[in-house]
């Protein structure tokens, strides 16, 4: 059963527009155009190979590409400096190695070594965004010994400080138990209608993907469909791409 959503506010847009993307003279994007805005959840579905994490490493800015990547507000009709949030699908890390969460964290918001000391300013300002998330009791913890879904809320809090404009999900809870996936997007839910975030994901999870997204994009090199995920789903695209049965168990 799909969730009720919540008027957008309108006031920010990021504008994908005619990106396109070859590499190794394969043409690997072709022509991409969608519109996202604040306090919206887009989530990009598709066949493996049709382009999804190529997608996000050019939103990223980690591989060329033609077109033009714009955030806009609306307010004011000017165009400004579009921030990122990412989370990624796996974090390559030894999980033998004795690195906690706090000084994983204060790596990446702070220039002092954290190899030295504790700054006790840092280690409070990193308990109070893990506890936004319900992971504050993780500060202390070495990276290895987390669980999936435990290692990506402490990803999240790391992507949303500072709060972002829009925050990239790349098949953020792979490998993780239902139980899991369920808490991971319900703290999705709540942070785009805290903080009127726009958040774009690639996911395979399309059960949650009908009930959790604002709007699905059906990615093959370009564009197939988009709309809500009731409308998409209803369409020979996506019958083809995920197969009828797949499609007739939404409906159910």
């Amino acid at each position: 059963m799909r969730r009720i959503k919540p008027k957008l506010c309108g006031n920010h847009c990021t504008k994908v527009e005619h990106v396109s993307v070859t590499l190794d003279q394969n043409n690997i994007l072709e022509d991409v155009n969608f519109h996202l805005y604040c306090g919206e959840m887009l989530t990009i579905i598709g066949k493996n190979g049709a382009g999804k994490s190529t997608l996000m490493k050019a939103l990223l800015g980690e591989i060329p590409y033609k077109g033009k990547i714009l955030f806009e507000d609306m307010r004011n009709g000017y165009k400004s400096r579009l921030k990122i949030g990412y989370v990624p699908q796996h974090l390559a890390f030894d999980k033998n190695s004795p690195t906690t969460v706090y000084d994983f964290f204060a790596s990446c918001i702070s220039r002092k070594p954290v190899w030295l000391w504790k700054d006790k300013k840092v280690y409070a300002r990193i308990q109070k965004e893990l506890e936004r998330f319900q992971a504050e009791n993780l500060i202390d913890q070495c990276l290895g010994d987390l669980s999936g879904g435990e290692l990506q809320r402490v990803l999240l809090s790391v992507a949303t400080c500072p709060m972002p404009n829009l925050l990239l999900l790349d098949e953020p809870i792979s490998g993780i138990d239902r139980n899991g996936t369920m808490h991971f997007y319900e703290l999705l839910d709540q942070l785009k209608r805290e903080y009127d975030l726009s958040i774009l994901m690639i996911s395979h999870d399309l059960d949650f993907v009908y009930e959790y997204s604002d709007r699905v994009l059906l990615l093959d090199k370009n564009v197939v469909e988009e709309g809500r995920p009731e409308e998409v789903y209803k369409t020979q695209a996506f019958k083809e791409t995920f197969g009828y049965t797949t499609y007739h168990r939404m409906e159910e």
